[in-house]
């Protein structure tokens, strides 16, 4: 096991990476504040893996939701299954909630933790690649509306982040591609050692070759926890996280929400951020179609889905990192390095928006 701290003062909390965490009650007991615990899974990861995490908190009053699975759920109509299992089981507000699952059920356990009884701790146990290197690790929660995704939630952060990189083995092909789409990122926005690590090593984490996956996690945590420690609420530096996905998100909420997958919407998002990078100035043609390679050697869609142009800046527009109705975009200007930009020329974003299959050419 490896142990990292995301250093936020008296809220500072670790990230366990290991195999076999799952069952190690060490890990947790420190972390509940009574005998009531309540595991939020899905119909999904509850039948693998609920029974395992329940032994491993003995003499509590383990309460186990199951949440359909799916994006499409990431709701308030969803979320009141929390609320209302709690309250029929008279929880306090000591209580702890357990997140066991993908990003989906981190973020809606996360928002219920900070709103149940006006906040009660949560635990993260993700287990999906996405969210282990991405979702679990910052504070960040909350829900969709047919509007916006994301939209409705709070920063709240988990009292620690235990991630069993067993659980990657009953993992869909898709499902860890999606989460690569994350780990690139890091690359492209921070660490150009890493992203070249990550070209030459690609063939090994499709595979999921043990060693490769775990320094990927590693890698991408203790650069998620640096920058969160550094910007907790995303005033500045935080934003860089945010590489493809204004993009990612509009093509999400265009297309319906489970469509495209997550990190599949933000993996041609990170391509359409390139190919702007590019035609800005920013960054040599070279390197747009570097990351257009890098993403397709992922496995992962390098053409964004056919939406007109008006719909692309109208969901944008309703980004959370936009402000008053002007769109902030996180775009390269070089392999390793992002900053935001608020100013974006409409007439070259309208260009990569209106590029589908011809991203990063003429």
């Amino acid at each position: 096991m490896e142990s990292l701290t995301v250093a936020l003062g008296e809220r500072s909390y670790p990230i366990h990476i290991g195999a076999g965490l799952l069952g190690r009650a060490d890990l947790l007991l420190p972390h509940l504040r009574s005998r009531q615990v309540c595991i939020v899974t899905n119909t999904t990861v509850g039948p693998l893996y609920a029974d395992r995490l329940r032994q491993a908190l003995p003499d509590r009053e383990v309460l186990v939701v199951e949440l359909p699975d799916g994006e499409e759920h990431k709701t308030l109509d969803t979320l009141a299954l929390v609320f209302d299992a709690l309250l029929e089981r008279n929880f306090s507000r000591s209580c702890t909630l357990v997140a066991l699952g993908g990003g989906v059920v981190g973020d809606m356990t996360g928002f219920a933790a900070a709103t149940y009884q006006r906040g009660v701790n949560f635990i993260q146990i993700p287990t999906t690649l996405l969210a282990q290197v991405d979702s679990s690790v910052g504070g960040k929660t909350g829900v969709n509306r047919p509007l916006g995704k994301n939209m409705v939630g709070a920063f709240y952060q988990p009292r620690c982040v235990v991630i069993d990189t067993d659980t990657l083995r009953t993992l869909p092909d898709r499902e860890l591609k999606a989460g690569l789409a994350e780990v690139l990122k890091y690359g492209l926005i921070n660490n150009a050692v890493f992203l070249d690590w990550l070209e030459a090593n690609l063939s090994l984490l499709l595979q999921q070759e043990v060693a490769a996956l775990t320094h990927s996690i590693r890698v991408s945590c203790a650069e998620k926890a640096a920058i969160v420690a550094a910007d907790e609420t995303e005033t500045g530096q935080r934003a860089l996280l945010n590489l493809g996905h204004t993009f990612g998100h509009a093509i999400e909420t265009a297309m319906g929400y489970g469509s495209w997958l997550h990190g599949e919407a933000v993996a041609v998002g990170m391509v359409m951020a390139a190919d702007l990078s590019w035609r800005l100035g920013l960054i040599p043609q070279a390197a747009a179609r570097r990351v257009k390679r890098l993403v397709a050697a992922a496995g992962l869609p390098v053409v964004p889905p056919t939406l007109a142009v008006e719909t692309y800046l109208r969901l944008m527009a309703k980004d959370k990192k936009a402000e008053q109705g002007k769109i902030r975009l996180i775009l390269l200007q070089s392999l390793g390095s992002a900053l935001v930009k608020a100013d974006t020329d409409l007439a070259m974003l309208e260009l990569t928006l209106a590029a589908g299959s011809n991203l990063t050419e003429r």
